[in-house]
């Protein structure tokens, strides 16, 4: 592939993801409001603080959760075409379940796991 090719091609790229931002930010409709910037969850009204920090915990539950979420969408295409991929197939999903159980295994003894 030529290198001139590939710098025209981002280049082409970048200009136009930037006129299409600037030309978003030109026609569309602004509307400031008070109420607009407030916090809104459910339609009831926040009391007190709307900010609040989070503990790390949570977002870590989270991205187990991805991590897994992902595990199962690799593993639909492995599973259709198994047979054609023979024992080296097997090999390399043995070997992708294996690192996964040892994450698996660190975020369960490291309490990631435990919801407090």
């Amino acid at each position: 592939m030529n290198f001139t090719f590939l710098v025209v091609v981002l280049l082409t790229a970048l200009a136009f993801v930037g006129v299409v931002i600037a030309l978003s930010r030109a026609i569309s409709p602004r509307s400031y409001n008070v109420q607009k910037f407030e916090a809104y969850e459910c339609g009831i009204p926040t009391r007190g603080k709307s900010w609040m920090q989070f503990r790390v915990g949570y977002y870590l539950f989270a991205i187990l959760f991805l991590m897994f979420d992902v595990e199962t969408a690799f593993l639909f295409p492995w599973a259709v075409v198994m047979r054609e991929m023979g024992p080296q197939g097997l090999i390399s999903i043995l070997f992708f379940f294996i690192i996964l159980v040892l994450g698996l295994a660190y975020a369960w003894r490291k309490g990631a796991l435990e919801w407090k």
